[in-house]
Order: C-alpha cells, then structure tokens, then sequence
C-alpha cells in the first residue's frame, strides 16, 4: 500500500501476489510492470505516493488454489482497510480498478457505475466509454476506470480484445498524464 492525502490517482488492485507479498512493494512482479507500461509511467512516478495511490483490496497474500491460482482477497480485509482509506482521498480525481475483484467491490453503490459490478469482465471493460460519460466531475466525483488483472494469466483475453490496446490504453494514458 501506499497513500497520501493529496494524491489525484489511485490503483485499486485485489491483493499482493506472492513475490509482491515478500518484497512488501506492491507490483513488482510482470503484472506491475504491464500494468505502468499501460499508464504509460515508470517506476519513480508509479512509486510517488504523493502521485499515485495504491490500495488493494487485501494487504496480505491470500493463498493459493490447488491448481496454483491466487485466492481472492479476504472480504474482512477490504470492508476494514479499503473502504476506511477512500475517505480520507479528497483529492482524488482518477480510481483505476485492476481486476475483477477491485472492479466489483469498488462499482457497487455508485450512481450509474454499480450495474456493471456483477458483469463479466469482457462486458465491463469493453464498456470502458460508459465510465468516461458517466463520470461527473461537477459532482466532484473520481473518474473509475476498470482494466483487467495485468496478469499473464489475461494474455488470451488481450490478444482476442485488440480495441483495448488500440483504443482504450491511449485515453487511459492521457488520463493519467492530467493527473500528474
């Protein structure tokens, strides 16, 4: 995790992976990597806490499924950590969910955003141009953005959903430069 009262961009993500877990820096593994090279940032913005916030669903590792997957993020950990931290972002003007998890925890309870909390990720992400007109920045309220996990595991997801690299990755990038 890291914050600062004054940041304008958060990352949401679900919870550290096991190389994140032992390093105690979040993504610094393939996903962090994949995912500053779609912002369109490096390492010494990313890791700005007056820049970027990074608040993840679970602080802790989770585990792991018999098949080797990461377990979803403790539900304790997001209502206790996650949800007391946003508050304290008056600032914020830009809210990054990083996978399903973010994406459906994040979504639910916000005007106009909370029906694609329960959609599948192809629906949600590929309707990335309901977020940029649903957002209201007269209401002062953080444009969300949903991008899937950076993960390896989402390499066929991306291959088959070319738009997003094309055309979504370009409107996230400048998004994020205004911020800085």
């Amino acid at each position: 995790m890291q914050v600062s009262k004054d940041v304008r961009i958060a990352i949401c993500g679900q919870a550290p992976g096991t190389k994140v877990y032992l390093s105690g820096k979040p993504f610094t593994d393939a996903s962090g990597d994949r995912l500053r090279e779609w912002m369109g940032v490096d390492d010494t913005i990313f890791y700005d806490a007056k820049k970027i916030a990074i608040v993840p669903m679970g602080f802790c590792f989770p585990g792991q499924t018999p098949k080797g997957a990461d377990l979803p993020p403790r539900r304790e950990c997001a209502a206790h950590w996650h949800d007391g931290l946003f508050p304290l972002l008056t600032k914020l003007d830009l809210v990054l969910l990083v996978g399903k998890y973010a994406i459906a925890h994040d979504l639910k309870g916000h005007e106009g955003l909370s029906d694609f909390a329960q959609r599948p990720l192809y629906e949600i992400v590929g309707n990335y141009k309901s977020f940029f007109s649903l957002n209201d920045a007269s209401k002062g309220t953080p444009l969300y953005l949903p991008l899937p996990h950076p993960s390896w595991r989402n390499n066929h997801w991306l291959k088959k959903n070319l738009w997003f690299e094309e055309e979504y990755l370009p409107l996230l990038r400048k998004e994020v430069l205004k911020r800085l």
